[in-house]
């Protein structure tokens, strides 16, 4: 079972708690109607699913219903920070260069 933590609640609960709810950072593009339909397309449904730390967005349905953004190793499922909506990207180089 994973264990997230909701940086609003700042409540550690499982999973199901929680929904998944994509990429983290995407831009939306300023103007949506100047896009070809394959770039379109690519904006819609094309991520990077990389090995490794990946930037999630997560909503506390059964909370607070905020979302939230999450670093996430996609090989061991270990959630490296957690942090609200709206901030940069943490610099997770320090974290990792501490342990």
């Amino acid at each position: 079972m994973l264990l997230i933590h909701c940086p609003y609640c700042d409540e550690t609960l499982p999973e199901l708690e929680f929904a998944y709810a994509g990429e983290a950072h995407i831009a939306r593009p300023v103007d949506p109607s100047a896009l070809s339909d394959e770039e379109w397309r690519d904006f819609l449904f094309i991520r990077t699913n990389a090995r490794g730390t990946h930037f999630e967005r997560w909503r506390h349905i059964h909370g607070c219903a905020r979302f939230f953004n999450a670093a996430r190793d996609t090989v061991t499922d270990r959630f490296l920070v957690t942090y609200k909506a709206g901030e940069s990207r943490p610099d997770l180089t320090v974290k990792e260069s501490a342990e």
